[in-house]
């Protein structure tokens, strides 16, 4: 009974020895052909393109290159400008000139006017006083002569004769001196009147002379002056359209610039990605290599244990970029908001303050919104905190040269007295800003006027 026990025993224990080996090839095999499927599922797609550094070098030297041109075109522009703007001030100034010019030429014609009319009147009064003496001079010869003629009833020695008492001849001899020397002041009051009428004659031609003189040289200023203003006029035009073939240079240049900077961008994209599958790959190869072991450890296993050894599966990093766009995505969801200068925080927009000038003047401290440090305060706020100051703004991260600036870089403006604007850049030569009082968030190009000459990259 007890052999046979044994037997029965034994034959099971073999029974149950060959089911178990069965059922753990079985699971071997279900195992390896699951870890199978696993690794045909992390398979790493082929290789993106990977840029050489001297390709980026290059695509970087270039858009540096661009970046300075355009930084010396913005600064002949700005030179030229200036110019324009004196040269307008030039033509003004001509303009009041030949203005003035015409204000005394049409003086001086009048002045020549009325004196010419005062030298005809002095001319003619002249010839009358000079006819009338002349006149009296011949009455005066006509009296003297019919005095001493005989027959003439005035004049004549028979006027004497014929008195009839001495009483009477005296009489008559003082009608005849009375009417001789009233004739003879008639001469003398005439000659006086020549006299003067000849005086005023001749300063009344002196008169016309100066007038004559003033409104000679007032037409030669006013050909002066309308020649002045019409070189100051061509000067403004041909720097006007100067300026206007700079503006067209320096668009054409950051066009240029824009399209560098992408390049750039695209490089360091490209590159990025490679990074991306690389890391990829080296997760994927050491996944393979742990259920290559997992495999060997199953295949080896004669107990069937179970294998609780394997880890969770490698899940690669958020994609390159997703902070950013965050940040761009709050900082856009603003676009159109009033600015208020003071105005904004990492919660939204705020109430604006006092300034006591230019931000009071458009109420700002009457207005929910942001100023431009503000905004970026509100964009960078899952980031970074920032002061509300864009000169501390600009100091707050990683500074990278405009050339190499990229999605998500704050850009400042400033000069020698310090930062006074900051903007977040949006790639392809755009960006979005809080502008100043009185105006809305809003997207615009980049403005390189004055632009400092590094970016601030808190991410990356």
């Amino acid at each position: 009974m007890r052999v046979r026990r044994g037997r029965s025993g034994t034959a099971g224990a073999l029974v149950r020895g060959a089911g178990a080996r069965r059922g753990l090839a079985i699971a071997t095999v279900t195992l390896a052909a699951l870890l199978g499927a696993t690794s045909t599922g992390l398979a790493v797609p082929p290789p993106p393109p990977n840029p050489s550094d001297s390709s980026i070098d290059s695509a970087k030297g270039d858009a540096n290159a661009k970046a300075g041109e355009v930084g010396r075109l913005t600064n002949q522009l700005a030179q030229a400008e200036q110019k324009l703007s004196a040269l307008q001030d030039d033509v003004e100034l001509k303009q009041e000139q030949a203005m003035k010019a015409l204000v005394d030429l049409q003086t001086a014609q009048d002045e020549a006017a009325q004196a010419q009319n005062d030298a005809k009147s002095a001319r003619q009064e002249a010839d009358a006083a000079v006819g009338a003496i002349e006149k009296a001079r011949a009455d005066a010869k006509k009296f003297a002569a019919a005095s001493f003629e005989q027959g003439s009833t005035i004049g004549s020695i028979s006027a004497y004769l014929t008195s009839d008492s001495p009483k009477d001849l005296l009489a008559r001899a003082q009608l005849l001196n009375a009417i001789g020397g009233s004739r003879l002041n008639a001469m003398d009051r005439l000659q006086q009147a020549q006299t003067e009428k000849a005086n005023k004659d001749s300063a009344a031609r002196k008169a016309l002379e100066l007038a004559q003189q003033k409104q000679d040289a007032a037409t030669r200023a006013k050909g002066t002056a309308d020649a002045a203003q019409s070189a100051a006029v061509s000067a403004q035009q041909a720097q006007a359209a100067q300026n206007t073939q700079l503006e067209a240079n320096k668009n054409s240049v950051e066009q240029q610039l824009y399209a560098a900077q992408a390049k750039v961008n695209g490089l360091q994209g490209q590159r990025q990605r490679y990074q991306d599958w690389l890391a990829q790959k080296q997760r994927e190869d050491g996944e393979r290599a742990r259920q290559a072991a997992l495999r060997a450890a199953a295949a080896n296993n004669d107990d069937g244990g179970d294998d609780n050894g394997g880890g969770s599966r490698g899940r690669p990093s958020p994609a390159a970029g997703s902070s950013i766009e965050a940040v761009i995505a709050r900082a856009l969801s603003k676009v159109g908001m009033p600015y208020a200068w003071g105005g904004g925080n990492g919660s939204g927009p705020t109430r604006g303050i006092r300034d006591g000038g230019v931000a009071d003047r458009y109420g700002d401290y009457r207005k929910i919104g942001f100023d431009c440090s503000g905004l970026m305060i509100y964009a960078f706020a899952g980031v970074q905190g920032l002061p509300h100051f864009s000169g501390y703004q600009y100091t707050s991260g990683r500074r990278v040269p405009l050339s190499q600036m990229r999605r998500g870089d704050m850009l400042f403006w400033g000069g020698s007295g310090g930062i006074h604007h900051v903007a977040l850049y949006l790639g392809n030569g755009q960006m979005v800003e809080a502008p100043q009082s009185g105006s809305y968030v809003r997207v615009t190009s980049v403005r390189y006027g004055g632009i400092m000459p590094y970016a601030t990259r808190l991410i990356g």
